[in-house]
């Protein structure tokens, strides 16, 4: 569940319904150049403090406004905060205003530079979590606290450069529906997956989310329509593109987050483990 960030209490309570509702991750989007937008990774931190179970996804960071080296440390202290629940999502700010980014001390990244300098970014980014690692015992680095894992890397991906990064380096992609519609989302994948298998890592290792938007009330389209309609799409989703996390933006209201929670997530999942138990697949864990 993707939650907003206008009103900070607010938004505090409706991670924390979130969790007690049953949901598995939440996430904040970062707008660093959008003076209405707070500051994700600190909202990340209260929201650490507000539950105990749900994973956070940082979705996603603009890197032109945030130092890499600035960035590894704040995820690493989040991520030790709230137990090891941080999911680091990184982007190279294509929703950005150029002109904003320089105005506010950013550098622009001009055509061609993003997929580089974002490469560049993952290195930074990794090699600052290991370094700190080695310096400190209790693991402060990338390690999460007693967790024994790295922080996970998502990117922002959409363009065909961004994709082939992602297959090469990320531990996870998180697309938008209003950029990537359902129907590119197949020739994405496979983009990813090439990629993957291109450097001797497995297309599996990376997981699939999707950030989504949807009506209830409508009745033509991507989720557009009653829960019934929800679970079909995302169940093929899950099945036929590998997606394992959906994050509704856009959410309106709590109420959409309850029913969302108690009528689309469980019966997605049930589906999904149905048809791999039947076909000898991985259930949901």
């Amino acid at each position: 569940m993707e939650v907003g960030q206008r009103r900070p209490l607010e938004v505090l309570e409706l991670a924390g319904m979130c969790e007690r509702a049953g949901l598995d991750m939440v996430s904040v989007v970062d707008h660093p150049c959008w003076s209405e937008r707070l500051d994700t990774l600190t909202l990340l931190t209260a929201i650490a403090s507000r539950t105990c179970r749900v994973r956070l996804l940082v979705n996603v960071a603009g890197l032109p406004l945030r130092p890499s080296a600035m960035v590894a440390r704040v995820a690493a202290t989040v991520d030790l905060v709230s137990g090891g629940r941080l999911e680091l999502g990184i982007g190279a700010g294509d929703a950005m205003s150029w002109d904003v980014v320089v105005a506010e001390g950013g550098r622009g990244w001009g055509a061609g530079e993003s997929v580089e300098a974002l490469d560049e970014a993952v290195g930074v980014i990794r090699g600052w979590w290991a370094r700190a690692g080695g310096r400190c015992g209790l693991g402060c680095g990338g390690q999460s606290l007693g967790a024994g894992r790295d922080i996970g890397i998502w990117l922002g991906a959409h363009g065909p450069g961004m994709l082939r990064l992602t297959g090469r380096v990320a531990d996870g992609w998180v697309p938008s529906s209003w950029v990537l519609p359902t129907e590119r989302l197949p020739a994405a994948n496979a983009v990813i997956d090439a990629a993957a298998v291109d450097v001797g890592r497995s297309p599996r290792e990376i997981r699939r989310g999707y950030n989504i938007e949807g009506d209830f009330t409508a009745r033509c389209g991507f989720l557009k329509g009653p829960p019934a309609v929800w679970v079909e799409q995302l169940t093929e989703l899950t099945l036929e593109q590998g997606f394992s996390a959906y994050l509704l933006d856009r959410i309106g209201s709590a109420d959409v987050i309850r029913r969302f929670a108690a009528e689309v997530a469980p019966a997605v999942r049930a589906a999904v483990n149905a048809e791999r138990t039947t076909n000898g697949g991985c259930p949901i864990p």
